[in-house]
């Protein structure tokens, strides 16, 4: 959570089109975002032990009616998907209008899509300069779509961190509550289903909450006499409440589907010995077995219950002084250093290939800024060939 807040973050023009942890973090929130965030995630784990054990028993039961209308279930999520797209103007008038950002969305999940029939057809061209085991067509196509992506739009703005960074939390236990039980919730279901994503699950929290959560406006301030000033006047508490609360709680329920879902794709692993994440297809590799015991998966959930401890302690203190650190340097210096870092990295892990898809990704991603859409519709690179797959 803390390089999604404070990296690629960008000005107050383009603030509408990105995660509510960049737009948290330029009204000089940022380290309530990662508070928030470390509150989901060590939440999630605590839910998600609770529920593993129902949660396994039915999916256990449904998985095999599951599987057989994978194909329709998928295409009712991609439609869901592009039916709650809004984008950022509702307000337009005309009989088109408001087709218009679906239309957007529409385009941006077949471009992408095509591009993942594309890759995964030629997965094989990929000869690595580093070899670390099987290379994998998704980080190049990944880090192209979802990370330089917003890294070269927060270039071209422009973007700076905020002096002050609020780390109070102002949201009621029902909210954090609430944001806890329905991001473990959605987490779990993305974590049995092929191609989705948590982006995806976090669209399912959004709509809970009733809240368009990748568009809550901005409000500028006029700053205090004597007091230094920053990029943007904005106060995190100014404006309207309801749609700053949902933003805060769209940020627990956010990083709690991506540790549920972290979670319960080992149990999906164990359950029915399918890899549905990255992860478990590394834990797969490496006992060379799509199996594990009682002990194993025991110890597994130890791992991750004192990893959450230690982790959201650290996390709290980091957020709580990363905008001192990052104040200093050179922001734009810096995504540009996280930019060539990933481009070497794609090319070193994946070779030539590897680089030109990444290269090619990387446009294609920064469309749904310039189109004003959700990026979750960027994962029809892996729903749309998923989907193809199962018919």
């Amino acid at each position: 959570m803390i390089p999604s807040v404070f990296l690629g973050a960008p000005d107050g023009d383009t603030a509408l089109t990105v995660l509510p942890g960049h737009r948290l973090l330029i009204e000089g929130a940022g380290a309530e975002a990662v508070r928030l965030s470390a509150l989901g995630s060590a939440g999630s784990v605590i839910a998600a032990m609770i529920f593993v054990l129902p949660f396994s028993l039915f999916f256990k039961a449904v998985y095999p009616y599951i599987e057989a209308h994978m194909a329709v279930i998928l295409i009712l999520i991609v439609f869901l998907m592009l039916a709650t797209e809004k984008g950022e103007d509702s307000k337009e008038k005309g009989p088109l209008a408001k087709y218009k950002y679906k239309a957007f969305a529409l385009i941006l999940f077949l471009i992408t899509g095509v591009l993942g029939l594309f890759a995964f057809a030629r997965e094989s061209f990929m000869v690595p300069i580093v070899n670390f085991g099987e290379p994998s067509i998704l980080l190049p196509l990944l880090s192209g779509l979802f990370g330089s992506s917003q890294l070269i739009i927060s270039l071209l703005t422009s973007s700076n961190i905020p002096e002050e960074s609020v780390s109070a939390l102002k949201l009621s236990r029902k909210r954090i509550l609430r944001g806890i039980l329905t991001g473990s919730a959605a987490g779990s279901l993305v974590a049995w289903l092929p191609g989705l994503s948590s982006a995806i699950a976090a669209l399912i929290t959004g709509l809970i909450a009733k809240v368009d959560f990748d568009r809550i406006p901005l409000r500028k301030k006029v700053p205090e006499p004597g007091k230094l000033k920053s990029s943007l006047y904005s106060d995190p508490y100014a404006g309207n409440p309801e749609t700053l609360e949902s933003s805060k709680e769209f940020i627990i329920s956010n990083s709690g589907v991506n540790t549920s879902n972290a979670i319960f794709g080992l149990v999906a692993f164990v359950v029915i010995g399918r890899t549905r994440s990255g992860a478990m297809v590394a834990v797969e590799d490496i006992l060379g077995t799509n199996t594990l015991d009682l002990s194993a998966l025991m110890l597994f959930f130890a791992a991750m219950v004192l990893t959450a401890l230690f982790s959201y302690f650290s996390t709290v203190w980091i957020g709580n002084n990363a905008h001192l650190i990052l104040k200093k340097l050179d922001y734009s210096k810096l995504c540009a250093g996280v930019l060539i870092g990933l481009a070497v990295m794609v090319y070193l892990f994946t070779g030539l290939f590897g680089f030109f898809i990444f290269v090619i990704s990387t446009p294609i991603g920064m469309l749904a800024s310039f189109m004003n859409v959700r990026k979750s519709h960027a994962m029809g690179v892996i729903l749309l060939p998923v989907i193809l797959y199962f018919l």
